[in-house]
């Protein structure tokens, strides 16, 4: 009987151990299924860009992170996908649903005008970025990369921009400029490197005045694309509002300039790597400035190593002129100038090591102290072109660490506690929210189905309109001098230049 109970419990142990083992299944299976499920949910389809799945894709020049070959990174770059931002999202259609109100009857309507070599890893971020912020027109002026037949083309697919070549019909259209008949501009004439570009910059914005007023644009601003506007202290961070606000007497907006200051020696792309700036003397307590001015210049030539006298905006009106790259003025009057309080512009300079070779391979200068000051208007620049011209790579980046780059945390976080250095990090945000959002892989998909009979059109069409459009400067040749000799009282004296931060000597005061 004992022996009939013993052998009955064996298929009921069984029948345990199955169930256990079922239970166990379960419950393995059961969170893998849910986790599914909640995939299967969030999923927005995963397509891959066709600019990444192409066996070949499109290479647009510029997009090589220069000097990557001679020198090497901790931080690797795999293509031009990267420095632009696209994702493996589906490339956003802002074509389609986002404009950025590109021909709306907001007001005031702003352009900018700006001279470029550049490539687009810095042009793209740099326009989207202003037609965020409100600027509606760009008329680029273009050389170098910027003006190679896969980049314009790019940049003429954009609505809004306006893309000039430097042809020889533009060049004997600028020659018939009343600008050189008049004194303000004649001392930077004729004389290499910074100053030839001052003159061709100025050239450049007398032209975009006269296209802007066809365009029916309230404001212009000239601007380089290694600068963006930063209009902290208007609502919505607009710099549309932040004009709209302006006394209807106001002619020309000041915008102190910001200098970056680089924390790294391998930036790739400056605009969303570098959030260190430091302030302008405008918006600093005079007592700041000159109590941590010698920490501030870390043995360099200046308070800032480039420029220190900002950027202008000017609204368009009659006999509006360019007053070199910072300024406007007025044939007719003295134009009623601000300068403002909070809103600046970013200059993001030297931010990469091979700004140091890229800017020497633009001058063909000696590299002597003598022949540098014919070449360069700031000390900084001699220096750099020094250095770069005459050092080797390894000697070139101890330079640039020692000069450029802030390495020291203990001193940057007492100037930034002191309020000489700041951190600034909206423009980042938007440039890599344009990033995510597809915007920028938009644009080169966009520019990809051009046809090739359309792409030559446009240059054709860009090359000659444009410069059609500057009839008027032929036409005010002839009275040139009479308007000087009549209006003498408003020449506003010489053009202003790149001009650096005033030193402590200025103020005849000492430093504590």
């Amino acid at each position: 009987m004992a022996a009939l109970s013993y052998s009955s419990s064996k298929p009921i142990s069984s029948s345990y151990q199955a169930l256990n083992y079922r239970l166990l299944l379960l419950l393995t299976l059961l969170p893998l299924t849910v986790a599914f499920f909640a995939f299967i949910l969030q999923w927005q389809g995963g397509l891959i860009d066709p600019l990444l799945s192409s066996p070949d894709p499109f290479q647009f020049p510029g997009m090589d992170y220069p000097g990557s070959n001679s020198r090497p990174h901790r931080r690797s770059v795999s293509d031009c996908v990267d420095v632009l931002g696209q994702s493996r999202s589906p490339a956003f259609p802002y074509f389609k649903d986002w404009n950025f109100e590109f021909g709306s009857n907001l007001r005031p309507k702003i352009c900018i005008v700006s001279s470029t070599a550049a490539g687009l890893e810095q042009i793209l971020p740099w326009i989207f970025y202003h037609k965020v912020i409100g600027v509606s027109t760009f008329f680029l002026f273009v050389e170098g990369k910027a003006a190679s037949p896969v980049v314009s083309k790019v940049l003429e697919s954009i609505p809004g921009v306006e893309v000039i070549y430097r042809t020889k019909e533009l060049e004997e259209q600028q020659a018939k400029s009343r600008i050189w008949n008049e004194t303000w501009l004649a001392k930077f004439f004729y004389k290499p490197c910074n100053h030839e570009l001052f003159v061709k910059q100025t050239l450049n914005m007398e032209m975009a005045i006269v296209m802007s007023r066809d365009a029916g644009m309230d404001w212009i601003i000239h601007l380089d694309t290694d600068e963006l506007i930063h209009p902290s202290s208007a609502r919505q961070y607009s710099v549309r509002q932040l004009l709209a606000d302006l006394p209807e007497d106001v002619d020309m907006v000041v915008f102190p300039n910001y200098e970056s200051c680089v924390e790294r020696d391998d930036i790739i792309e400056p605009f969303t790597e570098v959030s260190m700036f430091k302030k302008n003397f405008d918006h600093l307590p005079i007592e700041a400035y000159l109590g941590n001015y010698r920490r501030a210049i870390r043995g360099n030539p200046n308070y800032f190593l480039t420029y220190g006298n900002g950027k202008a905006a000017a609204r368009i009106q009659d006999h509006l002129r360019p007053h070199g790259a910072h300024r406007w003025h007025n044939y007719m009057k003295a134009p009623k100038e601000i300068k403002l309080d909070e809103a600046a512009v970013l200059h993001y300079t030297y931010t990469k090591f091979s700004d140091l070779t890229s800017r020497r391979d633009r001058c063909g200068c000696k590299p002597t102290k003598e022949d540098v000051k014919k070449c360069f208007m700031l000390e900084f620049d001699r220096a750099a072109f020094i250095i770069a011209s005459t050092a080797t790579e390894e000697e070139m980046l101890r330079w640039y660490r020692h000069h450029v780059v802030w390495t020291n945390k203990a001193l940057n976080l007492k100037l930034l506690k002191r309020g000489i250095l700041t951190r600034i990090y909206t423009p980042m945000a938007i440039i890599q929210g344009l990033r995510e959002s597809g915007v920028f892989g938009s644009v080169l998909q966009s520019a990809q189905t051009l046809s090739k009979d359309k792409f030559l059109s446009s240059v054709e069409s860009s090359n000659f309109s444009s410069v059609d459009k500057q009839i008027g400067v032929k036409e005010s040749q002839a009275t040139a001098r009479r308007i000087l000799d009549i209006n003498d009282n408003f020449s506003g004296g010489s053009a202003i230049p790149p001009l650096s931060p005033p030193v402590p000597d200025d103020f005849h005061i000492g430093i504590s």
